[in-house]
């Protein structure tokens, strides 16, 4: 018998606690809000665990995880990849950015 997607959930929200203690509430939200199919934008004081609460919701559920430093500098080719000519290969190539992936951390946005 396979599991419903309500017992998925209760079996990922138990792992993140494990790594993130405390926050029971806000991690119950962030799994609500990821079965919704929504994004989710986490303010907190620094050093309160939002990384490492970030990264357990994605390696509890078994997806690939990608996290961007943003400051100033930051283009949006860095996220979204790029199109390079190899001449070796004599042919442009796709760079893929950051946000190819199924969980990008952005972390200090507000710095952009």
């Amino acid at each position: 018998m396979s599991e419903t997607y309500q017992e998925a959930a209760w079996k990922v929200i138990r792992e993140v606690e494990k790594a993130v203690v405390g926050k029971e509430q806000i991690i119950e939200k962030i799994m609500t809000a990821i079965l919704a199919g929504g994004h989710i934008l986490v303010e907190d004081m620094p050093g309160t665990g939002k990384t490492t609460m970030a990264l357990a919701f994605s390696r509890a559920m078994g997806l690939k995880e990608k996290r961007v430093q943003f400051t100033p500098d930051v283009l949006p080719s860095d996220l979204t990849g790029f199109t390079i000519y190899k001449k070796e290969l004599e042919k442009f190539v796709y760079q893929p950015g950051a946000a190819m992936c199924n969980f990008l951390l952005a972390d200090e946005i507000n710095r952009t």
